[in-house]
């Protein structure tokens, strides 16, 4: 049973069977494929009530952290998983194929356009959206669902770690979400929406159908939706800690050291502190 304590010295012991160092398709074994697909086999239904959307470009490799650590759930729901294959140059088509889930391709480059295929070919009542290169916990299905079940709500959001590595010690990535968990929590009083991301993200399919997601290469397609849904109903945060969701550290890399990073983003929060109480202003993802 993995251990969801929080360590801010070390990576949770739990994610390492998930961390597949390959460096390419050709690398990964068939033995790897058979026990994801064991698991796989064991927790899919083909009458979900959840369904598990993922978008995927260029991820030959990584994709395995994702369906590999959901195949690993421990849950009664329902379920199914699936995964769009966003126009990948790569072999991620070739490894999906190795893999027991539904797969379909979507030629529109972009996450929006990778979910929105998702979401319309899903069978369940729920849809739960997941990343590409992220590793989840055995209980994220069950503690997703049981505050997206409660009266009145119509989407709800988890709460991410970093994994560490060189350069981004355990203890400074701790710092860093312990500051994004506190303004997620001021963001939530007023605008819920801009905490909710792609990589720990659940929603009722009907409303989410009726609203449909961007159709091109938008950032910011989950938070617009999340933005969208509240007219039916409200946004909950799911904050247990053992419910994380684990990601790398490519994208803090593209601003530097951690300490770039800690400056970028604390400078960029000061600067938009005061719209996080504006209930009047509309939601504008970033353009391209």
């Amino acid at each position: 049973m993995p251990c969801y304590n929080m360590n801010i010295f070390r990576n949770p012991k739990w994610i390492k069977p998930f961390e597949y160092n390959f460096a390419n398709f050709y690398e990964i074994p068939d033995a790897v494929f058979d026990e994801i697909n064991k698991g796989l086999d064991a927790i899919q239904s083909h009458e979900p009530l959840v369904s598990i959307i993922i978008s995927a470009w260029n991820e030959e490799v990584d994709i395995l952290k994702t369906v590999g650590s959901l195949s690993k759930l421990k849950t009664r729901v329902p379920i199914e998983i699936i995964v769009v294959n966003n126009n990948s140059t790569d072999h991620t088509q070739d490894t999906l194929d190795k893999i027991h889930i539904r797969n379909y391709f979507q030629p529109i480059q972009g996450w929006g356009p990778g979910r929105q295929m998702g979401m319309e070919n899903a069978r369940g009542k729920y849809i739960l959206m997941a990343d590409s290169d992220c590793i989840y916990p055995d209980c994220w299905v069950d503690d997703m669902l049981r505050v997206l079940q409660k009266p009145g709500v119509v989407s709800v959001y988890g709460r991410y770690s970093f994994i560490s590595e060189a350069g981004f010690a355990r203890w400074q990535l701790s710092v860093l979400e312990i500051c994004k968990d506190l303004i997620a929590e001021v963001r939530q009083v007023k605008r819920p929406f801009l905490n909710s991301y792609g990589m720990s993200m659940g929603f009722i399919r009907e409303y989410g159908m009726k609203e449909g997601f961007y159709m091109n290469k938008t950032h910011g397609e989950d938070g617009r939706m999340c933005y969208d849904l509240m007219k039916y109903g409200s946004v909950k945060p799911v904050r247990s800690n053992r419910n994380r969701v684990w990601t790398g550290v490519r994208t803090l890399k593209k601003s530097g050291s951690f300490t770039q990073v800690l400056k970028i983003r604390t400078v960029k929060e000061i600067k938009r502190f005061s719209i996080y109480f504006n209930t009047k202003m509309k939601y504008h993802p970033p353009k391209n």
